[in-house]
């Protein structure tokens, strides 16, 4: 009977670590499909931009980009949980992500200039990934399934059209990492451009 009850705690064991893959390789390929939109995006952006225009000529407006004044480095006296460096595959510095609970601050690399306007930024990070979260978050409070205060937020933080910082607030461990995912690639992309 032991060696039963042992055989079937070792198989419960492995449900949970095939269950947690499953849940990772689930948001590893949401995070792919989002990228995959997007390069749809710039490539549709770059072969049809005049009717992109014509027919969205006020589409910037919309987003919701605050500009504020410059952004200092994290304190040595602030507390974080975690901070994760985002780098390109050659190892070159794109951003820090301070993690503090439920909220995060993306600060950039100071010797990049990231321009707002550089794609993807509002094509791909903006309105598909945090644009997103944000209005499934505003759908779960209008149904009461969430508490208004609970809802996703961001804000970009820039100087003219420079970007210092991006700030998130109501963040969970699923969301990290396709934030992760999202804005290490988004930057990555907008360095190669500003290399160009």
């Amino acid at each position: 009977m032991s060696q039963d009850a042992e055989k079937i705690k070792k198989f419960v064991t492995f449900k949970k670590k095939l269950e947690k893959r499953v849940e990772e390789l689930q948001s590893e390929l949401n995070e792919q499909r989002l990228m995959l939109e997007a390069v749809n995006s710039i490539l549709l952006e770059k072969g049809f931009k005049r009717v992109e225009i014509a027919k969205a000529p006020a589409a910037t407006e919309v987003l919701p980009v605050r500009e504020e004044t410059p952004v200092m480095p994290p304190q040595p006296s602030a507390k974080y949980e975690n901070v994760i460096s985002l780098e390109t595959v050659t190892r070159e510095p794109l951003a820090n992500i301070y993690i503090n609970q439920d909220s995060l601050r993306v600060v950039l690399a100071e010797d990049k200039n990231f321009n707002i306007d550089t794609p993807p930024f509002k094509q791909f990070l903006v309105q598909r990934v945090l644009a997103k979260m944000q209005e499934k978050d505003s759908e779960l409070a209008r149904t009461g399934q969430l508490t208004p205060d609970k809802i996703f937020s961001y804000n970009i933080i820039q100087e003219d059209d420079r970007i210092h910082e991006i700030t998130i607030k109501n963040s969970d461990d699923n969301r990290l990492r396709e934030l992760k995912s999202s804005i290490r690639w988004t930057l990555e992309k907008m360095y190669e451009k500003t290399k160009d």
